[in-house]
């Protein structure tokens, strides 16, 4: 039997206007849809662990979109895609941002860094009255029922 900590993430978020074209084009980085920029802002750490010259563990940084798988998913049923794009249609200024991906929970720290980041960029009718901003939703591979994806004071609530 095969076994496995995937996980669905599905994200809807109504992004202000007013995010800077740096974030922006590093936000497109993230989703699979530019180049790496040469300053990593919004998430600046990527740890990774090789062996060293002396077989030693070495941490190094090694960058990577989080959010940037494109075509068929591996574990999950259907396609993994992220799309950015100007709100329109008489929803105001602003950005529209959509993302399926799968995820282990070993790359929850990062992630969650992004989505923190995200979510402080949300419209503000995204906000709830508690202060949370939902974000979307996630899904252990094997369940049917999604688990909300909330953000709350910058702090991703995993249901992991």
């Amino acid at each position: 039997m095969w076994v496995a900590d995937i996980y669905e993430l599905m994200l809807t978020v109504d992004l202000r206007d007013d995010v800077p074209d740096d974030e922006l084009d590093e936000l497109r980085w993230h989703l699979g849809l530019g180049s790496q920029p040469e300053d990593l802002r919004i998430v600046k750490e990527f740890p990774h662990a090789v062996e060293g010259e002396h077989g030693e563990l070495v941490v190094e940084n090694h960058p990577v979109p989080l959010l940037g798988c494109h075509g068929a998913a591996t574990k999950l049923t259907g396609a993994l895609v992220s799309v950015l794009a100007r709100s329109g249609c008489g929803r105001g200024g602003g950005w529209v941002l959509t993302s399926r991906q799968e995820f282990h929970p070993d790359e929850a720290e990062g992630l969650g860094e992004l989505l923190s980041w995200i979510a402080g960029k949300a419209s503000d009718y995204q906000r709830e009255p508690d202060g949370n901003i939902q974000l979307g939703w996630t899904r252990f591979y094997e369940e049917q029922q999604p688990e909300p994806l909330m953000v709350r004071d910058g702090v991703v609530g995993w249901p992991l």
